[in-house]
């Protein structure tokens, strides 16, 4: 008798009076790529009073993957989760709950994401259904492995994702029994030891939502007496795991925001005044002088700071006065002082509320609004425009520099003046306050560093923004003006040590950067994308400019769509002079694409068959939005444009419209 092959996933789902949302939730497991014979499904069916156990008996009988354990209610969703973990056989255990629903490719992708980079835990993309809110700093773009450290994974602590199961065995971890903040400790717990964490960014993995009765258990049980044992665990497995230092206060951190010092806000005044002074602040307290180092406090913001001093200092009902007037408070204005700027509070500068000034300083926490209008080169100098302004900061007497910090060089930084002026466009805010916020820069390379030529290297562009003495240096460019406007093209530049070729250039992150002797961009892309607008509903139009050198050196410029499966479609471009330089557009037929995501690229064979092709990413533009048509006169598509890995390329995805799901949606409404 042939031996029976471990499952590669077991799917964990715990249900309690789960109907409708449970059996869309066991088909999206029992439908997934990864194949029902490398899949096992175990619901445990925590004691329902509604039809559930019915339910998944009947899909039981549909499919062998599917194993179905009946106990009595525990009131809690870790129980039953532990005791699908008792019998998961699979290599991974991933925790589905009934409310929710996998993508059909989900399994797929994280196990094979697991499987090339050796992780531990595996992040799917999550999308929210029914507005519920999902994480999304940590999704951005795939991370094949990656740590707690480096990522915003520790930001997302739903159980909702892909686990070793050697781990879990390994830690010996199991579900606390509790209502609410069960499934923190845990995921905590696997975090701080797992031999790395891969994030799939490109693909919806998990769809949440809420309950069509809104029965969810963090609905139901979001007070603090549900919350108060959990947080208690996240705390304490943090400290079992990290030794005191940067590390563990970059962790607690997100616990002091997020479980001590939020529910404080927004819970405690809710709790009868017994309760609240007797049974939740001593815990509150404890928390705060125990996992709150001094180095911590100092990187909180100043509304969590007040609550952590107050805390520390056992001042019940201050704390209760400041929670009970938090969304009140947090509207109120600023002071400048001594170039510092701080929160007015009632509290702040009070004699008898006897708080330091500390916990109101806002200074670098303040946002820097900021905005690159346009760059060019006036001869061998780089000239900037744009605006900047610290927000609740007048833009008086400002005296904002640009400041150049040369790449991993342990260097002085240059620093170049700026000129004020009027900005381009009416900025935000009361009568005229950030009117001289305007600025223009120009950056010499033969004379930038006090009189001396920049250094070959790759130069970061920074903005210290000043007024009224208050200083912030942000890295500038991430906001800008589209096409050629701050697009400047490379440039040889005369120095007293000879011509230097300058690149100015956007790094994945969107920031403006410079190149100065071709370090890192020796080959130049044969066009700049100026504009991608659709023609038509389904058809794609793609223009720019070709760079002096590509038409210097001719060749055939065309426009490819390359599928996720190696399918490739090519569609010529059309060149022709534009006044001092030659322009292109390329029409793309989307209509003829297949189902899929497509990546756009632009490529320029080069002048001889031994030279190497030439391309260029057609980037991702805001503006552009998602389209609809008719295939065939009667079938609907539709094509989305998305933004592909930290360079925001373009992407398409395209696939029919599903006239019935439509429909529901609708009338759901």
């Amino acid at each position: 008798m042939p031996a029976v092959s471990r499952p590669r996933v077991s799917v964990i789902i715990p249900a309690y009076n789960a109907l409708p949302e449970l059996t869309r939730a066991v088909t999206s497991a029992m439908d997934q790529t990864l194949g029902p014979d490398r899949v096992e499904i175990i619901a445990v069916d925590d004691g329902s009073t509604d039809g559930t156990g019915e339910e998944l008996e009947r899909l039981a009988r549909t499919c062998a993957a599917l194993r179905v354990v009946h106990q009595e209610n525990s009131g809690c969703a870790g129980v039953p989760r532990n005791t699908g973990l008792d019998l998961a056989q699979g290599d991974f255990v991933f925790f589905l709950d009934s409310d929710d629903y996998l993508g059909p490719d989900a399994l797929r992708r994280m196990v094979a994401m697991a499987d090339a980079n050796g992780t531990d835990v595996v992040l799917g993309r999550i999308a929210s259904v029914g507005g519920r809110a999902v994480p999304r700093a940590v999704f951005q773009y795939n991370q094949p492995r990656t740590d707690v450290f480096s990522s915003h994974a520790y930001l997302t602590l739903g159980p909702w994702k892909l686990f070793r199961r050697s781990l879990i065995e390994r830690l010996r971890l199991r579900f606390p029994p509790y209502r609410n903040c069960e499934d923190k400790p845990f995921t905590a717990a696997a975090y701080l030891n797992a031999s790395g964490i891969s994030v799939v960014a490109d693909y919806d993995c998990y769809y949440v939502r809420y309950r069509e009765n809104r029965n969810n258990l963090t609905l139901t049980a979001a007070d603090l007496a549900h919350r108060v044992d959990g947080t208690r665990l996240c705390f304490e497995t943090v400290a079992r795991y990290l030794e005191p230092g940067p590390r563990r206060d970059q962790i607690m951190r997100r616990h002091v925001e997020w479980e001590l010092c939020g529910p404080l806000r927004a819970l405690l005044p809710r709790e009868s005044e017994r309760d609240a002074r007797e049974r939740f602040f001593p815990e509150f307290r404890h928390w705060a002088r125990t996992y709150v180092t001094d180095a911590l406090f100092q990187r909180l913001d100043a509304p969590d700071r007040l609550l952590i001093h107050l805390l520390r200092a056992d001042r019940f009902d201050d704390v209760l006065t400041v929670a009970r007037n938090a969304e009140r408070d947090g509207r109120r204005g600023h002071l400048v002082d001594k170039g510092r700027v701080y929160w007015l509070h009632p509290f702040f500068r009070d004699h008898a509320a006897a708080v330091p000034d500390v916990c109101f300083d806002v200074t670098d926490r303040l946002p820097v609004r900021h905005h690159l209008e346009s760059a060019g080169w006036q001869g061998g100098v780089l000239r900037l425009a744009g605006h900047a302004y610290i927000e609740d900061v007048d833009a008086l007497d400002p005296a904002t520099e640009i400041v150049l910090r040369k790449y991993r060089a342990d260097r002085p930084e240059v620093r170049v003046p700026t000129t004020p002026c009027l900005p381009a466009h009416p900025l935000p805010g009361e009568e005229r306050r950030y009117e001289m916020a305007g600025f223009t820069a120009e950056i010499d390379p033969a004379t930038a560093d006090d009189g001396a030529p920049l250094e070959r290297g790759l130069w970061n562009v920074h903005l210290d923004v000043r007024a009224q003495g208050v200083s912030r240096t942000v890295r500038f460019g991430g906001h800008r003006e589209g096409g050629e406007a701050t697009h400047p093209a490379r440039r040889r530049v005369s120095t007293p040590q000879g011509p230097v070729v300058v690149v100015p250039y956007f790094t994945p992150y969107g920031n403006l950067s410079l190149d100065v002797g071709e370090v890192a961009h020796p080959v130049d892309p044969p066009c700049q994308v100026l504009r991608a607008l659709w023609r038509t509903r389904s058809t794609l139009l793609v223009g720019g400019r070709l760079t002096d050198e590509a038409v210097r050196e001719g060749g055939t410029l065309r426009l490819r769509a390359e599928g996720g499966t190696g399918t490739v479609h090519e569609v010529p471009v059309r060149c022709e002079p534009g006044g001092s330089t030659t322009v292109f557009t390329a029409r793309l037929p989307v209509g003829r694409l297949g189902t899929g995501r497509w990546t756009l690229t632009l490529v320029m064979d080069g002048p001889g068959e031994d030279a190497p092709c030439r391309t260029a990413v057609v980037p991702h533009f805001g503006r552009l939005a998602a389209t609809r048509w008719l295939r065939f006169g009667c079938r609907p598509y539709y094509a989305k444009p998305v933004a592909l890995g930290p360079a925001r390329a373009l992407g398409l995805d395209v696939a029919p419209i599903k006239v019935v799901t439509g429909v529901r949606r609708r009338l759901r409404r």
